[in-house]
């Protein structure tokens, strides 16, 4: 968690359930028709097993699988897939970490949870008690699988979330407050023109001509905009592309965007931000 109101916290707190609501019923289709094949497939792979062994298997992990959906969710609000391959390298180690330790709680759980069930169907149908075998072993085995299913649940929820905005449209919010020292600036958000980073705190620069300063950071800033139609153009910098009123290149692949009367850089490292700078220019002061 970064500290902030505009960061992790502001993400997880605005999470769309409706979100949860479509993955949810996608991926329990796709796990009724899983848990159907392997339990066949196991009956008829291992004759000597009993009859009901394999639905009880497949059945309580998929049950388990359905109740954790909520942890995948919750980490693909946190740190979606987009933060890993368009935003700098700090943010791909950070959305790799909490990936990372979401998978491994999720197979801890995950067994858990299906052991606790076979134990109790082990009982009720059979006096022989279910053995789930060596605790490290079985983790390290069932983290292989989990892991794989748990980017598969990533990729379910990021996409319902894409679909779902394409679908709506952005909304944008009246306003954006600035919490500058004590006070705080209600700024609507097409006034803010670009956002820079200073040392621990961010610069707004407004249409207006204030700067106030904030005690954040830029990346923090930037999950609160990003769905405004804002840019991270430079890893110092973030632009309103709605704004942008001319582009011009500087050598050596950098650019520098202009949104009225501000000059904000925009580096070759950020292909896809420039791509979409050009796509709002109208070329007027395009050279």
């Amino acid at each position: 968690m970064d500290g902030e109101p505009t960061g992790l916290l502001a993400r997880l707190r605005r999470a769309d359930t409706r979100d949860l609501a479509l993955g949810w019923v996608v991926i329990a289709a796709v796990a009724v028709a899983v848990m159907t094949v392997n339990a066949l497939t196991e009956l008829n792979d291992n004759p000597v097993v009993a009859s009901w062994e394999p639905w009880v298997w497949e059945v309580s992990s998929a049950v388990v699988v359905l109740s954790l959906l909520w942890l995948p969710w919750l980490t693909t609000r946190a740190a979606p897939p987009t933060d890993a391959w368009q935003r700098g390298w700090r943010l791909a180690v950070r959305f790799a970490l909490i990936h990372l330790a979401a998978a491994a709680a999720y197979t801890l759980l995950h067994i858990a949870g299906f052991v606790m069930l076979r134990t109790w169907a082990y009982q009720v149908i059979q006096a022989s008690p279910y053995d789930f075998g060596s605790v490290a072993s079985g983790y390290l085995y069932e983290f292989r699988k989990d892991v794989l299913s748990y980017a598969a649940f990533v990729a379910v929820f990021w996409l319902s979330a894409r679909l779902r905005i394409s679908a709506e449209g952005p909304l944008r919010p009246v306003s954006f407050d600035i919490r500058d020292g004590g006070r705080i600036i209600r700024a609507p958000v097409d006034d803010i023109l670009a956002v820079a980073s200073a040392g621990n705190y961010v610069e707004f620069w407004l249409a207006d001509g204030r700067r106030p300063l904030m005690r954040a950071t830029l990346a923090a800033i930037e999950a609160e905009l990003t769905g405004f139609n804002f840019v991270r153009a430079h890893r110092s910098w973030l632009v309103n592309a709605s704004r942008v009123t001319g582009l011009s290149p500087d050598g050596s692949g950098d650019w520098t965007v202009e949104l009225g009367t501000i000059r904000a850089p925009v580096s070759r490292r950020y292909p896809e931000a420039l791509g979409r700078l050009k796509s709002q220019d109208h070329g007027d002061r395009m050279r």
